[in-house]
């Protein structure tokens, strides 16, 4: 399988340890979806939000087979993980070593039952991409209740999420770096640089044997 070809989704929250309050509104914010447009005006959030744990940062990542992060956005550690999946899938973009476009669109998603929604299965399934995401209770449930008009449960491959652990293995990578896996930075786009140099140190120590197959 090309490196490509199961690709792992996973959101992670990282506490921000710097004292002070920031200048943001009391409460969460809302879903709001557009994470690219978000980022860009940031709104004097700057990626901060109030958990439990006080102050934290979410990453909002994916991964290879290889345990490799290839793309990543920053969120309010208190929002959903699934509100970033597409965001994520759009900006995944890896060259060929041959002539030809760039490779968008993985073989395979693997992700956890938070992104068990129906948008993101319609969403893998128009531009078709295989899903291994096993369903929640309540949605199976509720499906029984509804009989027939219920509709098939999806497929899922269960050989093929055993290996949705190579998504915490890529994380702990990132927490590997302390300045990553405790946000020191108070602007967001300094965070985000810190996790794009501490990406660029787990690719060169692990770089791909072998180029990407012309088919995706």
């Amino acid at each position: 399988m090309c490196p490509l070809s199961g690709l792992r989704s996973r959101s992670s929250t990282i506490s921000w340890r710097l004292s002070g309050r920031p200048r943001v509104s009391r409460g969460a914010g809302s879903n709001y979806e557009n994470l690219l447009v978000e980022q860009g005006e940031r709104r004097f959030r700057e990626a901060l939000g109030r958990s439990r744990g006080g102050l934290t940062t979410k990453i909002h990542l994916a991964a290879d087979q290889r345990c490799r992060p290839l793309v990543f956005v920053t969120s309010e550690g208190q929002r959903h993980d699934s509100i970033a999946f597409v965001t994520v899938l759009s900006l995944v973009s890896v060259d060929r070593v041959g002539p030809g476009r760039p490779r968008t669109r993985p073989d395979w998603v693997l992700a956890d039952k938070a992104y068990s929604s129906k948008a993101i299965r319609e969403h893998l399934s128009a531009r078709g991409i295989k899903a291994a995401i096993p369903i929640k209770d309540d949605q199976a449930e509720g499906r029984r209740k509804k009989g027939s008009a219920g509709g098939r449960p999806p497929n899922f491959d269960t050989q093929r999420y055993r290996e949705r652990n190579t998504v915490e293995r890529a994380v702990n990578k990132l927490r590997g770096c302390r300045a990553t896996a405790s946000r020191y930075e108070k602007r967001d786009y300094m965070y985000r640089g810190t996790i794009a140099v501490t990406t660029i140190r787990i690719w060169l120590r692990d770089p791909s044997p072998t180029g990407l197959s012309d088919t995706p």
